[in-house]
């Protein structure tokens, strides 16, 4: 279990009533902070809304309306006007590095939406950073608070040795270079560091880090469009173990779906968007877990979780040190594309 940090906190300077719930604010108003993270405060039983920060300054008046909670244009303004627990990060890849910076120097905890960085010396620069400025970070994986994710491990054990993982995350964009994302130098990359984050995160949770990783990826899907963040990637990975695996990720094949299926000398266990399974290694269904709305209560669950992470009574298990795992695999993603040739990302922490 990871160690309990009891860093200072700033509820714990200014909240006369213990019970109180901590003051947060979201900084980037796009989908994701609409549907996911302003949702799932609302619902916390450990934090309220207090405001709401945007470059778009239509889209700031738009909530500050709909929530009457405080709008910024400018998070620098908002860390220095309100007196703030958490902030909850969720800007284009390329911003998120002045955010963390800017929030630590307040002493204001961050709950990140993936990825950490953007690139493996920026991850490991920023938990420098967290942890000398005594905040904690916690990247938003929100299958980590979903029950049928959280089944795998426990399935896991009943299937013998397992010796192949196959996985897959892929959904349909028409144009992959619309917007931010379809460049690197904003993005940081494509499939691998953006959707793809999840999986790899899974994969990591499940497994740890691989000895060996190779990766082939495409960034033309669309040939009449210009971008150079990749569209499609495949990764192999192997571990001394003798487990190995591919993952495939690809942000142009529809429809959306994901996978990780685990392969053991006495079972199998499927897991797919909103549901797993357990099955004899003839594809006999020998358990199985599902549910209609894949995960209705894990960006609350996520908020909450935070909150006690803050207050000490929970470990980070998605803090700095822990995420500079993931862009260890993922700068190796690259590193082998580059090269046509194994690369261990071990190596590279």
């Amino acid at each position: 279990m990871a160690e309990l940090l009891t860093f200072p906190t700033t509820s714990a300077l200014h909240r006369k009533d213990p019970q109180m719930k901590l003051r947060a604010a979201v900084v980037g108003l796009g989908k994701q902070a609409r549907e996911d993270h302003i949702p799932g405060l609302l619902a916390s039983d450990g934090a309220e809304l207090v405001a709401v920060c945007d470059d778009d300054a239509e889209v700031v008046r738009e909530q500050q309306y709909k929530l009457r909670v405080a709008g910024y244009t400018d998070f620098r303004e908002l860390f220095r006007a309100e007196q703030l627990d958490l902030v909850v990060v969720c800007v284009p890849h390329h911003v998120g590095r002045d955010v963390i910076e800017a929030a630590a120097e307040h002493g204001i905890h961050i709950l990140k939406e993936k990825p950490f960085a953007t690139t493996l010396a920026e991850a490991t620069d920023l938990a420098d950073r967290c942890e000398q400025a005594k905040v904690h970070l916690m990247v938003t994986l929100q299958r980590r608070f979903n029950p049928i994710y959280t089944s795998f491990t426990q399935l896991a054990d009943q299937i013998g040795t397992p010796f192949v993982v196959n996985a897959a995350y892929t959904l349909h964009i028409s144009d992959p270079s619309d917007g931010w994302r379809g460049r690197t130098a904003k993005a940081g990359g494509g499939c691998i560091i953006d959707m793809g984050y999840h999986v790899i995160d899974m994969l990591l949770w499940y497994f740890g880090l691989p000895d060996r990783v190779l990766c082939d990826m495409s960034m033309s899907a669309r040939p009449d469009r210009n971008y150079d963040a990749e569209d499609t990637a495949l990764i192999h990975f192997s571990y001394d173990s003798g487990l190995y695996g591919s993952l495939l990720l690809s942000r142009f094949i529809g429809p959306k779906a994901e996978q990780i299926r685990l392969v053991g000398s006495r079972g199998i266990v499927d897991l797919e968007r909103g549901r797993i399974r357990r099955l004899s290694n003839d594809g006999e269904v020998l358990e199985s877990l599902a549910r209609e709305q894949a995960w209705p209560s894990a960006a609350a669950s996520q908020v909450n979780y935070f909150c006690r992470v803050i207050e000490g009574l929970r470990p980070n298990m998605s803090g700095p040190k822990e995420n500079i795992a993931h862009l260890s695999f993922i700068a190796a993603c690259y590193e082998a594309a580059r090269t046509h040739a194994y690369v261990n990302p071990k190596e590279l922490l």
